[in-house]
C-alpha cells in the first residue's frame, strides 16, 4: 500500500513496465510462452489485460497462502513446469539457470542477496527465505537461519521435472492428509502454509533439491519502499542491482 490499493501487486510499474511484464520478458528470453496465471485478488483484470494466459483461479485467496495458490494449477504440472512468486524481478539468465539443471527440483537461489538487504529498512534480513547447502543440494530453507550461516536467498523461482512435479504433489497430499486444520510446522493451519514449508518437510523426508545460484539479477517487491528501491535500481539486465 498505496500501490496496491485497486490493483494487482503484479500490476506495480516498474521502469515503466508492470512487475508481470518483466517476468513475461525473462521467461520469454529463457524460451518459456506458456504461463499458467494463479491468482485471487483482482484476477479479472489479469483475464482481462493477459487472455493469452491459462488461468487457474484461487477463490479461497483470502484464506490461504502461497503452497495452496500454486496447488490450484496442480493438473498442468504433470509435464514439468517453473514456478515464481508474482511480487519479484528477475533476468531471463536466472531462468535459464534453473531450466539448464540437471536435478528433478532446482531452486534459483540468489547468493549476493545481503547486498540488497542493506537498503531495506522494512524487510530484514530475518524475514528472508534463505538456505543452507552442501553437495550440491540445499539442506535447510527457512526464515531462521542466521543470515552469516545462509547461502543465500530463495528467490521463489523454482523447476520440476515431471519426476520432480509428482514428488512435490504427493508430498503436497500426504502433508495435506495429515495436517488439513492443523498447525503445520511454523504455519497455524495448512492452509496458510508457505511453499518453504513444503520444500523443508521434502527435505528433512529425504528429497533432494537443487539450487542453481544467481549473483543478483533479482529483486523483491514486499513493501513500499522495496518498491521505490526498485524504481530506481532496478534495470532489468545482468547488474540488475547498484548501489
Amino acid at each position: 500500500m498505496p500501490t496496491t490499493a485497486d490493483t494487482p501487486k503484479c500490476y506495480a510499474e516498474i521502469q515503466g513496465r508492470r512487475m508481470l511484464d518483466w517476468a513475461l520478458r525473462a521467461f520469454a528470453d529463457a524460451g518459456i510462452s506458456d504461463i499458467c496465471f494463479i491468482g485471487g485478488y483482482q484476477i479479472d483484470k489479469v483475464r482481462r489485460d493477459y487472455p493469452q494466459f491459462t488461468f487457474r483461479h484461487n477463490d479461497a485467496w483470502e484464506h490461504n497462502n502461497i503452497l495452496h495458490s500454486l496447488m490450484y494449477a496442480e493438473d498442468l504440472m504433470s509435464e514439468g513446469f517453473v514456478c515464481c512468486y508474482s511480487d519479484i524481478l528477475f533476468t531471463g539468465d536466472v531462468v535459464r539457470r534453473v531450466l539448464d539443471h540437471p536435478a528433478d527440483i532446482a531452486l534459483s537461489v540468489d547468493t549476493h542477496w545481503l547486498e540488497r538487504y542493506t537498503h531495506r529498512t522494512q524487510h530484514p534480513p530475518d524475514d528472508a527465505e534463505k538456505v543452507t547447502v552442501s553437495n550440491g543440494c540445499i539442506t535447510r530453507i527457512h526464515r531462521g537461519i542466521a543470515p552469516g550461516e545462509a547461502h543465500g536467498e530463495y528467490t521463489g523461482i523454482a523447476k520440476f521435472t515431471p519426476h520432480g512435479a509428482a514428488q512435490l504433489c504427493g508430498h503436497f497430499h500426504q502433508a495435506r492428509e495429515k495436517f488439513s486444520g492443523q498447525p503445520y510446522r511454523e504455519a497455524a493451519v495448512f492452509e496458510k502454509a508457505y511453499l518453504i514449508h513444503l520444500f523443508q518437510d521434502m527435505i528433512e523426508a529425504g528429497g533432494k533439491m537443487a539450487h542453481a545460484d544467481t549473483p543478483g539479477q533479482y529483486m523483491e517487491v514486499d513493501t513500499q519502499e522495496d518498491f521505490e528501491l526498485a524504481r530506481c535500481h532496478w534495470q532489468g539486465e545482468p547488474a540488475a542491482f547498484s548501489r
